[in-house]
């Protein structure tokens, strides 16, 4: 998939990150901790994450954030 741009979206008050890959599109969504991943059902590709918790798990920090997408992808 080639990503044209990349939407970030942050809820303060819910603290709470919205990530966009293109174009808004109909996904499924599969949960790991507070990571909700959003993929396109048809071809598999990631279209979107969902952060809960965002500032209280990364804010204070700069370590990477890791995703096992793979764990994903082989359902």
């Amino acid at each position: 998939m080639k990503i044209e741009k990349i939407e970030f979206d942050y809820d303060e008050e819910a603290d709470v990150m919205y990530i966009s890959f293109g174009e808004p599109k109909e996904a499924i969504t599969e949960e790991i901790g507070n990571i909700a991943i959003r993929i396109d059902e048809r071809n598999r590709e990631v279209v979107g994450l969902t952060i809960i918790e965002f500032m209280k798990t990364f804010g204070k920090s700069h370590r990477p954030i890791k995703i096992p997408i793979s764990k994903i992808i082989s359902h």
